[in-house]
C-alpha cells in the first residue's frame, strides 16, 4: 500500500502540491492526469523519496518513506522513466540486470541467478527474445518494456511510471499500456502520469485529476473524467461518449474546439 496524507510541497515560497490525500492498494492502476506544470512530477518525486515535504507524509506498507534505506526502498518502489536513451549498446539483458544493483554488495557481479530471474521479468512482458539485442538497436516500445523489466526485477510491488508511452507510437503506446494493465493483473500497483485521458478512461482503475497543485477529480476513470472535469484540466470543451465495438464498449473523449482563453 502507498499513501499520502495532506501532502504540501513548495519550491522556495511557490507552493507546487496542496494538501494531496490518496490511498492505493495492491493491485490498482492509478492514472494521473493533468496540465503541464501542475505538479505531477513533484508528486511523483516525493513517493520516490526523492523530495521532502513541506509538510504531511508518504507511507508506504505504513511506514513513513523517509525511514527506509536506500536498499529498502528499492525493495518497495521502483521507477520507471519516461524515455532512456543509452550511451552504450549493453545488451536488454544487461540493462535489466542493472536493476539489481541495491541487491548486490558493492563488488558482486550478478550471477546465472540473477540472469534467470532477469529473463523471466523478460518473459512476464513478453520480449525475452531480445535478451541479447543490443539496448540501441530496438524499438521504442521494446526498450520502455526494458525498462518495465529493470524495474520488476527489484522485486519492488509499486511501480511510478512517469508518462510511460510519451514518445511511442500508436502501436507501440498500446503495446505498453496493455502489459501495464496484464502487470496490474498480477498484483502490482501501478501509478503513471500521461497527457492522454483515453489512457486514464481505458487502462486505469482510477484517476487523480491534478490542477494547481490540488486534487480536483479522484475515482473511477468513468466518473473522475467527466467533460467539465477535461475542461477544467485542458482549457478545451470535451465529449465524453462511450462507443461499442466488436470487444466490448469503451468510454472515448473528443476535444470539441472550445477555448477558455483565460487559461490558455
Amino acid at each position: 500500500m502507498i499513501e499520502t496524507k495532506k501532502l504540501c510541497f513548495s519550491y522556495g515560497n511557490t507552493p507546487v502540491l496542496k494538501d494531496v490525500s490518496f490511498t492505493a492498494g495492491e493491485g490498482t492502476l492509478i492514472s494521473v492526469l493533468g496540465p503541464n506544470g501542475v505538479g505531477k512530477t513533484t508528486f511523483f518525486r516525493c513517493l520516490l523519496g526523492f523530495l521532502k515535504p513541506s509538510s504531511g507524509s508518504v507511507l508506504i506498507n505504513g511506514k513513513q518513506v523517509n525511514l527506509y534505506s536506500k536498499r529498502e526502498l528499492a525493495h518497495e518502489i521502483a521507477y520507471i522513466p519516461q524515455s532512456y536513451n543509452p550511451v552504450f549498446n549493453h545488451t536488454v539483458l544487461d540493462c535489466v540486470l542493472m536493476g539489481l544493483t541495491s541487491s548486490l554488495s558493492t563488488f558482486e557481479q550478478p550471477g546465472p541467478e540473477h540472469e534467470k530471474k532477469a529473463l523471466h521479468c523478460l518473459q512476464m512482458l513478453g520480449i525475452e527474445k531480445l535478451a541479447h539485442r543490443g539496448s540501441m538497436k530496438i524499438s521504442g516500445g521494446e526498450r520502455q518494456l526494458m525498462l518495465i523489466a529493470r524495474a520488476l526485477v527489484q522485486d519492488a510491488k509499486v511501480l511510478i511510471m512517469d508518462e510511460p508511452t510519451s514518445s511511442l507510437d500508436y502501436g507501440n503506446s498500446f503495446m505498453v499500456m496493455k502489459c501495464i494493465s496484464d502487470l496490474k493483473d498480477r498484483g502490482y500497483t501501478i501509478i503513471f502520469s500521461s497527457h492522454n485521458p483515453e489512457h486514464g478512461l481505458r487502462w486505469a482503475d482510477r484517476v487523480l485529476a491534478f490542477k494547481d497543485g490540488c486534487i480536483i477529480a479522484d475515482g473511477p476513470a468513468q466518473n473522475a473524467l467527466s467533460g467539465n472535469v477535461l475542461k477544467e484540466l485542458y482549457a478545451i470543451d470535451v465529449c465524453v461518449n462511450n462507443v461499442s465495438t466488436r470487444d466490448g464498449e469503451y468510454t472515448v473523449c473528443i476535444p470539441l474546439g472550445g477555448t477558455n482563453a483565460q487559461n490558455v
